[in-house]
């Protein structure tokens, strides 16, 4: 029987077995972690205060925590496939659960760091998982369907941030943590009863389908290596991703340093979750009209003039709360618009595999806008630091273009070489 002789309401029932429930629990999943990566900076001058350490050293923590979460996509598509959606999830999220909710009874920087890196592994098997699961369950509309889980990840922490900083101010970083990190972690455990595969599919989509015909098959992962415009677009989205995180780190701290009020961090942090989740499906949404490339050099240069300007704007109580709207509104569609690229130009057939090669590069960009950054603002302030990102995000912008011109790599003629 092919998988599509399957009738999924009448495998799991008409609730589990409807697509829109799996689509609506995988986005739950994706809010549940959200808070991970884009309310840390929250927690950042309270855990400084606590342990007398240094930004950098703080920082240290969130960059360890981008590498587990990023560098845990090559292998959980295999471990997703292998156990099931159920299994695979309840694992995540105790790993989540715990992790952030014992970072509240850390004692030590090396405690907070184990289990931050701990919280992101589940964070990271959890951000793979629901994009795997939601677009197996909406073939016929997979850039909806992705677009909708990534900004279920950008904006999902918005309704928290209040939460989070009325917790702070209130009754600690400690508190805090714990609090969320239990809530958290029982959601994640409570969607997992209810994500499934399609039926009849328990293995890669590549693997599933019918034979592949070699002629028209995608770029397999280490063919993929092998193309010069590869390592461009590497460098484009490594360049793109330090901006977003070094912001996304050090929010607080900056303003912190530059005098802004905490009611101005909280809706300026509140505001960036928006614009992040608005612009991974806007962005999206316009590069089918207008074209990939275009729709890149557009919104990295945008996004270069304002992390540019942050430190001179941002400065203000409003000016803050602007800037951070608009830095993330041009930055989220990076996590859109990279995987269409991908597929673009190297093919469906393995798209998935690929783009977890070229998302590693995120796990530089949190070491680079985390720790370094940190320590490069303290040694010679943060106008050199937003600036310098400003240039990398317009080199990423330039870089669009020079990939437009470029030729669609052919796969038959690199097999000849």
């Amino acid at each position: 029987m092919s998988q599509q002789s399957f009738n999924a309401k009448e495998v799991y029932g008409p609730f589990i077995g409807n697509r829109w429930v799996q689509l609506i629990a995988a986005v739950v999943g994706m809010v549940m972690i959200a808070n991970l990566q884009y309310a840390w900076t929250l927690f950042v001058p309270s855990v400084q205060k606590a342990f007398g350490a240094s930004l950098a050293a703080v920082q240290l923590g969130f960059s360890l925590f981008i590498w587990f979460e990023t560098f845990a996509q090559p292998v959980e598509g295999y471990l997703l496939d292998r156990f099931g959606p159920r299994l695979f999830f309840m694992v995540a999220g105790v790993m989540v659960g715990v992790g952030w909710t014992a970072m509240g009874f850390a004692k030590s920087l090396g405690a907070l760091y184990f289990f931050y890196g701990l919280a992101g592994l589940g964070a990271g098997f959890i951000y793979g998982g629901s994009i795997a699961v939601a677009i197996r369950w909406f073939g016929d509309r997979r850039g909806l369907a992705a677009g909708i889980i990534a900004a279920g990840f950008g904006a999902g922490s918005a309704p928290f941030i209040p939460i989070i900083g009325s917790i702070l101010s209130t009754s600690g970083y400690q508190s805090a943590f714990i609090y969320t990190g239990i809530f958290q972690g029982i959601m994640i455990l409570i969607v997992a009863q209810i994500l499934r595969y399609p039926p009849g599919q328990k293995v890669h989509a590549a693997k599933a389908a019918a034979p592949v015909d070699e002629a028209t098959r995608g770029f397999k992962p280490w063919e993929v290596l092998r193309t010069p415009q590869f390592y461009l677009i590497y460098l484009m989205f490594l360049f793109m991703t330090i901006g977003g995180l070094l912001l996304t780190a050090n929010a607080k701290p900056f303003a912190k340093d530059v005098g802004v009020l905490s009611a101005f961090v909280i809706m300026g942090v509140t505001a960036d979750r928006i614009s992040n989740g608005l612009g991974r499906i806007g962005w999206g949404w316009i590069s089918d009209k207008v074209g990939r490339e275009n729709t890149m050099f557009a919104a990295f240069t945008l996004n270069a003039i304002f992390v540019a300007a942050f430190p001179f704007i941002g400065r203000y109580g409003w000016g803050y709360v602007i800037m951070m709207f608009m830095i993330m509104l041009t930055w989220g569609e990076l996590f859109s618009l990279f995987p269409s690229l991908n597929a673009d130009r190297f093919g469906t057939t393995y798209a998935a595999s690929n783009y977890g090669l070229l998302y590693t590069a995120k796990g530089f960009g949190g070491l680079l806008g985390g720790v370094v950054a940190s320590y490069l603002a303290s040694a010679y302030g943060w106008t050199v630091v937003f600036m310098a990102s400003g240039v990398l995000a317009f080199c990423s912008a330039l870089g669009a273009l020079i990939i437009k011109k470029l030729p669609k790599p052919d796969r038959m003629q690199l097999a000849k070489r």
